[in-house]
């Protein structure tokens, strides 16, 4: 029997987590189908996974999501699968009535070789599946990795934002320093007079 955990969340997890429900915004499936397949993988429940998402990693994911969005507008408008295998079909059976040799030609059997052979040179409708496929994959892997250099980006640039402040204080720390040597010095000078000694000299005299 499987048991639901109730430990925190790893940054891993998280990543996980981000990943599937970007995925399933893409493919337009629902949120609820995600998180459900987000608690078989780390065996916790939907609803813990939702309220995750929601109360957590949504919030740093906002310009993935709309990314997701977008990508899912432009599924939309490209063909069906089905679609493409009807038209793919449809070129080669146009291709097959054109280049289909007539029973009556005087070069039948010259003519029927010559049909056969560039049906067997013309691309198998399982290969441009298969081939349809690695495509679809290559991009779900590009865009997961655009997902995580983008992660990546925001990271740095909250680490950078941070060392410039860090740099600003140190500036204005010195700064202070600064004034405070200026002010203490200004203070002891004026502590100190001059006077005419007994061999006619100037000497200082400490106020």
């Amino acid at each position: 029997m499987t048991t639901t955990r109730q430990d925190a969340w790893t940054n891993d997890e998280d990543l996980l987590l981000a990943e599937v429900v970007l995925r399933h915004i893409r493919e337009g499936t629902t949120q609820l189908a995600a998180f459900e397949e987000v608690g078989r993988k780390l065996s916790r429940t939907a609803a813990a996974c939702g309220f995750r998402w929601n109360s957590y990693v949504r919030k740093q994911y906002k310009t993935g999501i709309e990314v997701a969005k977008k990508q899912r507008k432009e599924l939309r408008t490209l063909p069906q699968q089905p679609e493409l295998e009807k038209e793919l079909e449809k070129e080669f059976n146009v291709h097959e009535e054109v280049e289909q040799p007539s029973i009556h030609s005087k070069n039948t059997i010259k003519d029927l070789i010559s049909f056969l052979q560039q049906y067997e040179e013309a691309p198998p409708i399982l290969e441009v599946q298969q081939e349809n496929k690695q495509l679809k994959d290559k991009i779900s892997e590009l865009e997961n990795t655009i997902i995580i250099l983008r992660q990546e980006k925001v990271t740095l640039s909250r680490n950078l934002e941070v060392i410039e402040d860090d740099y600003h204080a140190l500036i204005e720390m010195m700064d202070r320093a600064r004034k405070m040597i200026l002010i203490q010095e200004d203070e002891r000078n004026r502590k100190v007079k001059f006077q005419v000694g007994k061999n006619g000299n100037l000497e200082k005299v400490e106020k």
